[in-house]
């Protein structure tokens, strides 16, 4: 394992922040504490200092309790809030009713915390959206200090470049960062055309559902709810995990690895976003690291190529 995992600005004007990223859909919920300490403790050893650390419960299911769980995570493990940059997430299924400031509210007390240092706007579902609003109350919480940069979540490259124009007038940098789908598999929206002016602008990208919900890490059938199938290619992917597989036991690396290793390969990455549920998944996973380096970035586009499977599957603009 690297002595130090490298670090990436999040866009033109965000903090610096490890190339990997730690998230958290669901995923203290489902470990017995101490492991979750221990691993969180060895996350921040080895440099990892980006926490993706949403409020995941909806309206109608059942309670949960990630967030509030890794709050008393760091406490056990001695980790101070100095030593980690928090990521949130804002919905907008609610927005302009549920204003950010009571969403952010709520999410700082939940995780114990003034203020995070990322929010991540989720997914725009809703025509109605007013952009140039939500730029300005960005903007008064970045000026507040509850806030330290935001981005957005599978948004498409013309909204971005829209809020970013408000937030500028606002007074904000505007985006710094671009969640998106990003792996050997789903590569058309991050390698297209559009997407390229939004970071030639800017915004970075933390490449995000690397793994599809575990496919391709060899989880053919995962058991939890995993993310939307834009172009509807999961079938395709199944394919995809088989023959990554077998270039991960050519190359010496598991097929987890392979793909963490790709993401970092695209020079607009920052932070690839992973989740981890056990200490040996989370070392396995920074050790990609070893395999770009041993494997090199070139060869292993190249490599992946033939895995592509959203090419011409969807619109490179984005949702």
């Amino acid at each position: 394992m690297p002595t130090q995992i490298p670090r990436r600005r999040l866009g033109a004007a965000g903090p610096e922040a490890s190339v990997l990223s730690l998230g958290s859909w669901h995923t203290y919920d489902r470990m017995d504490f101490a492991d979750s300490v221990a691993m969180v403790r060895h996350a921040v050893d080895a440099g990892i200092d980006l926490f993706d650390v949403a409020v995941y419960g909806m309206p109608g299911h059942p309670p949960v309790f990630t967030d509030v769980l890794f709050s008393a995570i760091v406490r056990a493990a001695g980790i101070a809030r100095d030593d980690y940059l928090l990521s949130t997430k804002l919905w907008l299924e609610g927005y302009p009713g549920r204003s950010l400031r009571d969403q952010l509210a709520g999410a700082l007390f939940r995780v114990g915390a003034d203020h995070a240092d990322v929010a991540v706007l989720g997914d725009i579902r809703r025509d109605d959206i007013d952009l140039r609003r939500l730029a300005e109350d960005l903007a008064a919480l970045e000026k507040e200090g509850l806030l330290g940069c935001w981005g957005v979540n599978n948004w498409s490259a013309t909204a971005i470049r829209t809020i970013r124009e408000h937030a500028l007038a606002a007074g904000s940098p505007g985006p710094r960062l671009a969640q998106l789908k990003y792996s050997p598999c789903r590569r058309s929206i991050p390698d297209g055309e559009p997407f390229a002016a939004v970071f030639a602008e800017g915004v970075a990208m933390q490449a995000s559902d690397v793994l599809e919900g575990g496919i391709l890490a060899g989880n053919t059938r995962p058991s939890r709810q995993i993310g939307r199938d834009p172009g509807e290619i999961r079938p395709r992917i199944l394919e995809a995990a088989e023959g990554i597989a077998g270039l991960g036991a050519e190359l010496d690396a598991t097929p987890a690895q392979l793909c963490i290793a790709f993401t970092l390969t695209h020079p607009a990455t920052a932070t690839v976003l992973f989740g981890a549920s056990s200490m040996k998944q989370l070392t396995d996973n920074i050790a990609a690291l070893d395999v770009l380096e041993r494997v090199g970035a070139e060869r292993l586009r190249s490599l992946m190529e033939p895995f592509w499977a959203d090419r011409d599957a969807v619109d490179p603009e984005g949702p």
